[in-house]
């Protein structure tokens, strides 16, 4: 008789255990609180980013790459399969670019430099300011809209899976899974991909292991004109503060102090801007990062405005009208991309934590699967 299992959230997180699980054969069922996603699966830039993963991390972010492929094959879904560019706008940005390219070839990293007249040639958006870039073309876009919609059905059609939408499950104690409305259920095992719900299930892991949020506010133009394209993702030179693969750099700490004492202001919002064009042509741009006492349920008027400021040194769109704003709240931790705990037999928490849960997912989902199929433990941070 197959395993019974039971995913509880249908974010990106809920998706991939569902999906792996599935794969090996498992019976699955697919709850969700709301009738649809909400949380941060859906409101990101939809890109799977495995340029900005350290060496610890790459070897997952590229399996989560590939089964994205074949998620989308499957699915149908929209993706974009263009790479990626940091587009660079001052010299410091630039010998880092230069510095990491030079080590990346030794490190895995399949990226190249593009001086000034190839960066416009690739992003035709690109400013006069830019000076130069560099390009991976390891990065794929998703409309995570589309995705987190399409997956539920995709799931039950494919795989059999049940879904238990409008479903809040409010305690476990295998083999019995209980919801708010009094319904019960038996399972063997209990996956809860809550992501930044610490309150529901199990507050008091969240409150030991010391978990945070953090807010990003975003925004997304309305379609751009005559069917034109951005091109690549694009990511500034301010994003070299936020990547951890970036660390290697030894220009990086007189970067992080340029920008700590020239423009404040992004430090203070945790700012670093990028954009990505989804399927209807619409771009969207960000982000922001609040962390602890300093989120509040409002948007802030200066952060959209320092971000479109800084956004605005690096593109040039043809449209630049806003048909969205809103923010995203997603979980972190001092280290690891994956908050993974076992607080009773049988039921494993997972959490992707620093909005790396589009790149990482489908990775670390399979490794957790095969790694309880052959008793391995996955190379990730642990409660």
């Amino acid at each position: 008789m197959p395993e019974r299992v039971a995913i509880v959230g249908a974010g990106i997180v809920g998706v991939a255990h569902a999906w792996r699980e599935s794969v090996r054969g498992a019976q699955v069922t697919l709850f969700e609180r709301s009738r649809r996603a909400e949380g941060a699966s859906v409101r990101n830039f939809g890109m799977v980013w495995p340029i900005g993963q350290p060496l610890a991390t790459r070897d997952a972010a590229l399996l989560s790459r590939s089964l994205w492929d074949e998620f989308v094959r499957e699915t149908g879904v929209w993706s974009s399969p263009l790479g990626s560019i940091h587009l660079a706008v001052r010299d410091d940005e630039w010998r880092i670019l230069e510095e990491f390219a030079e080590q990346a070839p030794g490190l895995g990293y399949d990226c190249r430099l593009l001086d000034a007249r190839e960066a416009r040639a690739a992003c035709p958006a690109a400013t006069a300011d830019v000076i130069g870039g560099l390009f991976s073309p390891t990065e794929l876009g998703v409309d995570p809209r589309q995705a987190i919609a399409a997956a539920p059905r995709w799931l039950a059609e494919t795989f059999g899976v049940r879904l238990e939408f409008e479903t809040t499950v409010c305690d476990i104690d295998l083999p019995r899974v209980r919801s708010t409305d009094g319904r019960e259920w038996d399972f063997d095992r209990v996956t809860v991909a809550s992501g930044a719900d610490f309150a529901t299930l199990y507050p008091e892991v969240f409150t030991e292991n010391a978990l945070a949020r953090c807010k990003l506010q975003m925004m997304r133009t309305t379609p751009q004109t005559d069917g034109w394209r951005l091109g690549p993702m694009i990511a500034s030179g301010l994003t070299l503060r936020h990547y951890a693969n970036f660390a290697i750099c030894e220009g990086l700490p007189a970067l992080r102090q340029r920008v700590a004492e020239e423009t404040p202001e992004l430090d203070r919002y945790g700012i670093h801007v990028m954009a990505a064009q989804n399927g209807l042509g619409e771009i969207v741009l960000g982000d922001s990062h609040e962390y602890g006492e300093a989120i509040t349920p409002f948007d802030s008027d200066e952060i959209t405005r320092l971000m479109l400021r800084e956004l605005r040194r690096l593109l040039d769109l043809p449209d630049w009208r806003l048909a969205a704003r809103w923010h995203g709240v997603y979980p972190v931790q001092a280290n690891g991309v994956q908050f993974v705990h076992n607080p009773t037999p049988g039921v494993t928490i997972v959490i992707a934590t620093g909005g790396c849960g589009m790149t990482m997912s489908f990775g670390l989902a399979e490794e957790m699967v095969c790694g309880r199929a052959s008793s391995r433990v996955p190379s990730v941070a642990r409660g």
